[in-house]
């Protein structure tokens, strides 16, 4: 829709508050509409991407807006229901809108600002008075503009600052920016034989005509082998790729040759990233009885709740209901989203829906490149894609018509964006964009999280449960391994128990497979030197360094700082240098030690960082070349595997005891998801837990299968305690180089908080577990807002107002603040 008013409300790309007002040319009236993206000039030379919230006729007191540059597109990029979504995130999140768009398009699409040299059109290169050096350049210049990496390679300098100083201060450059457009469309080369050639009897001529010149002969015949035209004429109108008429080994300079002649016609075509997939066309599913009876009552519970939660125990087949579900809303002509907590689990889930649904839908990831990110938004724009799978950025995209959405396992932190803002949850952002389309939302998990199965109950949300496993698989056996009395009694084959090797040894000699979980990656968790007891810590930040062995380096988690490893403590001199704790690696290890004829592989973030590193492992494993799979938590996360009979949980203790209120839901989720990999089909799998009290109460719980006993028993600590789902939390972290100056703001804030909200609401200022990131001193206040009596948008409205205040000091003019609204 074009618009005639003078002004545009832009919003950037930064983290600044508010829309930026622009004046529309005249030319551009007719074409710009809220979503299209625009290019402005903003400050004295940068140039940025921006996209229009609204139009208007508004007159702007004090000063006279510039002049928007550019729009880019003939149709909005961002339609009016992303619009909507991104101004309910930046309010609700308390991040700005620029913070959100930056967050939802894909790189490619934000054009960028390169620094160029240009020559003054008034001078002449041959009459300046320069030395020879600034005389190649100017002449260099005298053709095209040169970007400053050219500019370097012209002067054959790292640093060219100096002489592009002299010459613009005596006018003979312009330095400037130039838009330049990242997302480039992928483009081949294809051949064809000129369509002259095609009528009777030419084409036997010209092949005898080549005689003399057998290359040329080679590649004509070469074509026709690939494209038989002789047999099917309209063959030649899609021709072939020029690449792979150049792999039959023929010979590129006769290629070059006759399409000069004219008797080949070489062209660019503009093809997808996108890989392709064969289906067997909407291939049909036979639900169970017990599914079936699910699918309906999800059905009739939407009558009544627009979010239905479907808790169904692990194996129980709630992939298939969904699928079930999502071709009704595609035959009913509407868009389905589906999210996944994890690219890993991504990886299966994608290939079986191929098999079903072939090419018809899209999937959206940060492991794709940003160019075939732009492929996926602008196939949902243009509604070719109608469904779309991804992880949690998925909720961005432009769909213009949802009909559903289906969250999968739904309890996983992994939903919840943590760096850098908007710090949203995926989930519940689903479930507000679901009321933009008067969409549905089904949220799919076998271990709720403790707030979605309180909203379930007190009817906020629709309940369908799901009680047995697909088939004829049985739940499997847990069953614990006392590493404590093990090693007291010296049967301890490194981090491993006699009763856990053992377990493997059979589950190998019956050709089975096994899922060992450790929730931490690297060799060991940190170094200790015996003799003098020093720990290597990052440098920046107030953790111990992990040694990873397969590079020998000592890795921070938090920043990426390393160091390689050393053989004398760094303090002492000893040599005495003991591993403590142990990692995916270290298991890895030893594993190869126990086990010298199984296949092991490691699956956690060092072995899967390229781009299709997940999909390889879980491609191996699927198919029986690996025996052991050792993972961190990505082996928890929906995978499905026939052949895994057993599995083996570490360190178990510390997950129950970190000292965090969720950490027993945490340990809970972990251990039942990652238990319910074994004995997926009719095998009886089994469950082996190491830990140091068998006893403690949570492990029972585990082990008896019970989520609703659980869930009563941590109910009440939640509510005797504040916590959610009784309350909302707001966390805000305070930054600074000096942790006097964090302690002190973090102070002036609490200050104000307990003469506005009262003591009671607020938790801190306490300095974080890790209290030193990135060169960074934390320090951090909790808020507990109960969700009753009170205004949650006057209060995050209010932290804003005191955040202001709190900058207008010189004091803390440079201290960070860091909202985190509803962390997990």
């Amino acid at each position: 829709m074009s618009s005639q008013n003078p002004y545009c409300e832009i919003i950037l790309p930064l983290p600044l508050a508010g829309t930026y007002t622009y004046a529309i040319p005249t030319q551009y009236k007719p074409i710009i509409s809220p979503g299209s993206r625009v290019v402005v000039s903003f400050g004295k030379k940068k140039i940025y991407t921006g996209i229009v919230l609204k139009t208007h006729n508004e007159s702007v007191s004090g000063y006279q807006p510039k002049e928007l540059l550019d729009v880019l597109d003939e149709l909005p990029l961002v339609n009016e229901k992303q619009l909507a979504f991104f101004q309910w995130m930046s309010r609700y999140y308390l991040s700005t809108l620029g913070e959100v768009m930056n967050a939802a398009l894909p790189a490619a699409l934000k054009l960028s600002s390169e620094s160029f040299v240009g020559i003054n059109p008034e001078i002449d290169p041959e009459n300046a008075e320069v030395d020879d050096r600034e005389w190649n350049l100017l002449r260099a210049l005298k053709g095209n503009d040169l970007t400053m990496k050219d500019v370097s390679e012209v002067l054959g300098l790292k640093q060219p600052q100096r002489i592009l100083k002299k010459l613009s201060e005596n006018g003979l450059i312009d330095l400037f920016e130039k838009v330049k457009d990242k997302y480039q469309p992928k483009k081949v080369k294809r051949i064809r034989i000129a369509d002259s050639y095609l009528e009777d009897g030419m084409l036997e001529g010209l092949i005898n005509e080549l005689e003399s010149k057998n290359k040329q002969q080679d590649v004509l015949l070469a074509y026709l082998r690939n494209v038989p035209v002789l047999d099917e004429a309209e063959l030649n109108t899609s021709g072939i790729l020029k690449t792979q008429l150049l792999t039959e080994e023929v010979s590129p300079s006769s290629v070059k040759t006759l399409i000069k002649n004219e008797i080949l016609v070489e062209w660019e075509e503009t093809v997808s990233r996108l890989p392709t997939h064969k289906s067997d066309a909407f291939k049909a599913i036979k639900l169970s009885q017990e599914q079936e009876h699910c699918r309906r009552l999800i059905a009739s519970s939407f009558d009544s709740h627009s979010t239905v939660l479907l808790h169904g125990i692990t194996g129980s087949g709630k992939t298939e209901i969904f699928i079930e579900l999502i071709k009704e809303q595609i035959d009913q002509g509407k868009q389905v989203l589906y999210l996944l907590p994890e690219i890993a689990l991504t990886t299966q889930i994608i290939a079986r829906l191929h098999r079903i649904f072939g090419d018809s839908f899209g999937v959206y990831h940060s492991r794709y490149s940003d160019n075939e990110r732009v492929e996926v938004w602008q196939k949902v724009l243009r509604k070719e894609y109608q469904f779309v799978v991804g992880v949690r950025s998925a909720v961005f995209l432009p769909f213009s018509d949802l009909g559903l959405i289906v969250v999968d396992e739904e309890h996983e932190p992994s939903y919840k964006q943590f760096e850098p803002a908007p710090r949203y949850h995926a989930r519940d952002s689903a479930i507000y964009l679901s009321t933009i389309h008067n969409a549905n939302v089904l949220l799919g998990t076998a271990t709720p999280s403790l707030e979605t199965y309180q909203n379930a109950l007190d009817g906020k949300y629709g309940l369908v449960e799901l009680t047995s496993r697909y088939g004829d698989a049985y739940n499997p056996k847990m069953e614990f391994a006392n590493v404590s009395r093990e090693r007291k009694q010296r049967k301890l084959k490194g981090n491993f128990t006699s009763v856990l090797v053992e377990a493997i040894q059979e589950s190998l000699d019956k050709k089975e497979q096994v899922i060992l979980f450790q929730n931490r990656r690297g060799y060991a968790s940190y170094i200790n030197c015996e003799n003098c007891s020093t720990i290597p810590k990052c440098s920046n930040c107030a953790v111990s360094l992990t040694y990873h062995q397969y590079n020998n380096k000592l890795v921070c988690h938090y920043c990426g700082y390393n160091q390689s490893m050393y053989s004398d403590c760094l303090k002492c001199g000893s040599k005495e240098l003991r591993n403590v704790g142990f990692g995916t690696e270290e298991l890895e290890e030893e594993l190869k030690i126990l086990f010298p004829q199984a296949i092991v592989q490691r699956m956690d973030l060092d072995t899967t960082r390229s781009k299709y590193g997940y999909q390889r492992i879980i491609e191996a494993f699927e198919d029986g070349e690996i025996d052991i799979l050792v993972g961190t938590q990505m082996v928890s996360k929906g995978l499905d595997f026939d052949g895994v009979n057993l599995v083996g949980i570490f360190d178990t203790d510390r997950m129950i005891h970190f000292p965090d209120f969720r950490s027993h839901e945490r340990a809970y989720h972990l251990i039942t998801q990652v238990s319910g990999r074994a004995g997926r089909k009719s095998k009886n799998g089994k469950v082996i837990v190491q830990t140091n009290d068998p006893d403690q109460e949570l492990l029972q719980r585990v082990r008896n299968d019970n989520y609703q006993a659980f869930f009563q028993w941590e109910i009440l600590e939640r509510e005797h305690f504040h916590y959610p789902p009784f309350t909302r939390l707001i966390n805000i972290t305070f930054k600074h180089r000096e942790k006097t100056v964090s302690f002190q703001a973090a102070n002036f804030f609490a200050l104000d908080i307990r003469k506005n909200l009262g003591n009671q609401r607020m938790i801190g200022p306490v300095e974080p577990l890790i209290g030193k990131i990135r060169n960074m001193y934390l320090h951090e206040i909790t808020l507990k807002i109960e969700k009753q009596g009170i205004n949650l948008l006057a209060v995050k409205e209010y932290l804003r107002s005191v955040e202001q205040m709190m900058k207008q000091m010189p004091a803390f003019k440079g201290v960070g603040v860091v909202f985190d609204i509803d962390p997990v």
